[in-house]
C-alpha cells in the first residue's frame, strides 16, 4: 500500500468500479483514495491505493439503496460523506441524500450504518454531481450541474439526521460541473467539467472568487476529481473501466494559501543561508554557548588573579 502522498497516475484495476464517479485523498491513510461508482452499483465505497490502484478496502452501507450516488469527501474530523445527489431528470426528485461514516483506520472489507442526511435546495430541485466538506468549518457545500448556469449550494451549519436540511445557492458558476473539491487549507474550491477545470479562492465570507482555468489531466468523459493531502496537486479522474487518475501540478495564484506561504518560507531561509545571514542552529548554535560560558569563565578568572598580584605587590606601611 502507498506510504506517502507522493502523487503518480495510476489506472484503477478492479473490475467492479466501472463508473468511478467521485474522488476524495483520505485523510488517515496517505496515498489512498476513496471512489464510488455512479447509479446501478449498490451501497459501496472503494478505498484505492494510489500506488498500485489496486482496491484495498469495500465499505458496505448498511440499510442504504443508492438512487444516483455521484460524489465524496472527507470532512475535518475524517468522516467520510458520500454524495446520493445525482438526478438525471433534471429536477424529478424532491429530496436527495447525503450520508456520513467515519472513515476506518483500518483498510479492510467492513459494514457500517451511516447517518443519513436528508435534501432540499431551497430554489428547487436539481441534479448535481459534486459534494465538497469545508476542512476547516466542517460545512458541506453542492454544486449543481447544469448545461446553462450552475450553483455552489451552502448547507446548513450542521446537518440534520432528524428533519431536511435546506440547501441555499450562494454563488452562479460558468461551469457544467461533474466533480468538486476544497484544498486542505480551505482556500481553494476547484470544480471541474467533462473536459476542464476552474479554481475559486475561498473568501473568508464563505464565497467562491474565480482564479481561472487548471488544465485537466486525463482524456474520456472527466468525472471526478481531488486535492492530494500536500495541497499543491490535483489528481483527475474519468469514467470507465480500467480508468486513469492522473496527477496536475499547481502553479501561480491557483496553490492554495498555505503551500505559497510555505514555499516562500524555504525560499527566504535558502537565500539568507547562502548569504550567511541565518543563524546557526543545532550543534553549531550550541558549540558558540559553551564557547561564551568558557569565555566569560576566563575572564572572571583573569581578573580575580590580577587582583590578586596587585595587592602582594602593593608596598607595606613602616611601622
Amino acid at each position: 500500500m502507498a506510504v506517502a502522498d507522493e502523487p503518480s497516475a495510476f489506472t484503477l484495476q478492479d473490475p467492479r468500479i466501472t463508473e468511478s464517479s467521485g474522488l476524495a485523498a483520505s485523510s488517515a491513510h496517505p496515498g489512498v483514495y476513496w471512489t464510488h461508482n455512479d447509479s446501478d452499483d449498490g451501497p459501496y465505497v472503494y478505498a484505492v491505493d494510489g500506488g498500485t490502484g489496486r482496491t484495498v478496502a469495500t465499505v458496505t452501507l448498511r440499510g442504504v439503496e443508492p438512487r444516483d450516488v455521484e460524489a465524496v469527501s472527507v470532512g475535518p474530523d475524517g468522516d467520510v460523506y458520500v454524495g446520493d445527489i445525482g438526478d438525471n431528470l433534471g429536477g424529478g426528485w424532491s429530496e436527495v441524500w447525503i450520508y456520513r461514516f467515519p472513515e476506518p483506520g483500518r483498510l479492510r472489507d467492513t459494514t457500517v450504518t451511516p447517518v443519513r442526511y436528508t435534501v432540499r435546495y431551497e430554489d428547487g430541485p436539481r441534479n448535481a454531481e459534486s459534494l465538497m466538506v469545508h476542512p476547516r468549518t466542517g460545512r458541506v457545500y453542492l454544486a449543481s450541474k447544469s448545461e446553462r448556469k450552475s450553483g455552489v449550494y451552502a448547507g446548513p451549519e450542521d446537518l440534520s439526521a432528524s428533519g431536511v436540511n435546506d440547501f441555499r445557492r450562494i454563488a452562479d458558476v460558468d461551469l457544467e460541473v461533474t466533480d468538486g473539491a476544497f484544498s486542505p487549507d480551505g482556500t481553494r474550491l476547484v470544480l471541474r467539467s467533462y473536459f476542464g477545470a476552474e479554481m475559486y479562492r475561498w473568501t473568508e465570507e464563505g464565497r467562491p472568487e474565480p482564479v481561472g482555468s487548471v488544465p485537466v489531466s486525463t482524456f474520456g468523459q472527466g468525472e471526478s476529481v481531488t486535492f492530494t493531502r500536500a495541497g499543491d496537486t490535483l489528481m483527475f479522474g474519468s469514467e470507465g473501466a480500467n480508468s486513469r487518475v492522473a496527477p496536475r501540478e499547481l502553479t501561480g495564484r491557483a496553490l492554495p494559501r498555505s503551500v505559497t506561504e510555505e514555499r516562500e518560507k524555504e525560499e527566504a531561509d535558502r537565500a539568507g543561508s547562502e548569504s550567511g545571514d541565518v543563524p546557526p542552529a543545532g550543534d553549531e548554535q550550541r558549540d558558540l554557548a559553551v564557547g561564551a560560558v568558557v569565555f566569560a569563565a576566563a575572564t572572571v578568572l583573569w581578573l580575580s588573579l590580577r587582583r590578586a598580584f596587585r595587592r602582594r605587590d602593593r608596598p607595606r606601611a613602616r611601622d
